[in-house]
Order: C-alpha cells, then sequence, then structure tokens
C-alpha cells in the first residue's frame, strides 16, 4: 500500500482524482474534502461498488491510520489505492478548501 501527501494528493485533485473519505459521518459532515466519496471503514467491504474502478483511489480520514485499512481493503479488492498521510487535519492545517454538510447525490 502506497502513501502519499497532502501536496500528492491537492496535485491530483486538479485532474479529477477520486477521493474516497472513511471517516465517520459525523467527522465528515464537519469537514471535509471536496467531491471526496464518503464510506465510512467498516463499511468499506460492503460497497466496493460506489468507488470508481480503473483509476488510482486516494483513500483519506483524520490523521491517516484509518485510511491506511482502507486502502488495503481497496487494494484487495483489486483497486489501485493510495493512503492519504497526515488525512484531513494535515489537508485543513495546509490550508486547502474543504465542505461541510452532507453531499445529497
Amino acid at each position: 500500500m502506497q502513501e502519499v501527501t497532502i501536496a500528492d494528493l491537492a496535485a491530483a485533485r486538479l485532474t479529477g482524482a477520486v477521493v474516497v473519505d472513511v471517516r465517520e459521518t459525523d467527522e465528515y459532515v464537519e469537514a471535509h474534502v471536496p467531491g471526496a466519496i464518503h464510506i465510512p471503514l467498516g463499511l468499506l467491504p460492503h460497497r466496493l461498488d460506489e468507488v470508481p474502478d480503473g483509476e488510482p483511489v486516494y483513500v483519506i480520514c483524520h490523521s491517516g491510520v484509518r485510511s491506511q485499512y482502507g486502502a488495503q481493503v481497496l487494494a484487495a479488492a483489486g483497486r489501485t489505492a493510495l493512503s492519504v498521510a497526515g488525512g484531513t487535519s494535515a489537508w485543513i492545517h495546509a490550508r486547502h478548501p474543504v465542505q461541510t454538510g452532507v453531499e445529497r447525490g
């Protein structure tokens, strides 16, 4: 499982990178990377069909621990998954944009 930096994620988002946020709902609602797909870590194995296939997936959590497990789950399912070191906390600290609330589709 490969780990990437916040700068790597920011650059990848410019070209439409897929971001999966594996935190719990209350954490996601508080602040998340804009456009991130929200799938709590415990539900990820059951919701793999919601994760686009065929392109790298950037997995993010609060600090980078749960994202490692999430990336492992996706890798075991044959996906290219990258864990974002530092997580949403580092994303916010680097002053990147965030969204709040739950996106409705």
